[in-house]
């Protein structure tokens, strides 16, 4: 009420001359105040749309030591022209064949083209970049702050291109994985949720720009599942695996 009588009062300030308002008129300067009021979309959808074409859902095929296929399923994310590929390495140790599905849903094969074992770091080649795919914008995570946010970006179980969002809890952490022999350091820390599937996928800062590569999680349990505590490599690290300059 108090809202009509402003508009009213507005009106009849500048155009005293001339007929009252309407109650459709009313309304549609109501309609236009609040629309004017309305908030811009969330960070978080804004970051989903920027980063989602450079997604790539991740499949892995290998043998174990008693013959047994065994796959796995990870995330990554395109960082160049040249198509590469950031992901975790034990999404893609050792596999005997690796397929690529892109954000519009095309598939091809893939293979390892260079790798950080001390960080769970892999660089992947597509043998066939689709066109629509757009490289991911490397941020700078030293400008980042505890307590920023911070969006994960991944397929956990498979659920292609889901989001999470939380923020960042801690850097400089040390992470050695369950039946690895690297001790990785230097690590992000998030609450953003991320289980199996989300390894290997871009962390994002608020502006979309990756700072990261997620790597791991922290479980007391046998079970692979989220409890808080997840980890990424720093993006100026990861990157530089396949030798791309950072900002």
């Amino acid at each position: 009420m108090i809202l009509v009588l402003f508009v009213l009062w507005i009106y009849n300030t500048i155009f005293d001359d001339r007929e009252q308002l309407t109650l459709n008129e009313v309304n549609e300067a109501i309609a236009q105040v609040l629309a004017s009021a309305t908030p811009p979309p969330a960070y978080s959808s804004q970051v989903y749309q920027a980063v989602r074409p450079s997604l790539v859902l991740i499949q892995a095929r290998n043998v174990d030591q008693d013959g047994e296929e065994r796959n796995s399923l990870g995330s990554g994310v395109v960082i160049n022209e040249m198509g590469d590929i950031l992901t975790s390495l034990h999404v893609v140790d050792d596999a005997t064949s690796i397929q690529l599905t892109f954000a519009d849903g095309s598939q091809t094969e893939g293979q390892v083209i260079g790798m950080q074992p001390e960080n769970d770091i892999a660089v992947l080649a597509a043998n066939h970049i689709p066109i629509s795919v757009i490289p991911a914008v490397l941020g700078n995570p030293n400008a980042m702050r505890v307590g920023d946010e911070a969006f994960a970006l991944g397929n956990p179980f498979g659920l292609y291109s889901s989001m999470t969002a939380g923020v960042i809890s801690g850097f400089e952490r040390t992470f050695q994985p369950p039946g690895s022999e690297h001790r990785l350091e230097g690590l992000i820390q998030i609450d953003a949720a991320v289980n199996p599937g989300n390894s290997g996928g871009p962390l994002l800062n608020r502006s979309g720009h990756v700072i990261g590569i997620v790597v791991g999680i922290v479980n007391p349990t046998e079970q692979e599942v989220f409890i808080g505590i997840g980890f990424a490599v720093p993006i100026q690290v990861a990157a530089s695996a396949a030798g791309s300059p950072m900002h």
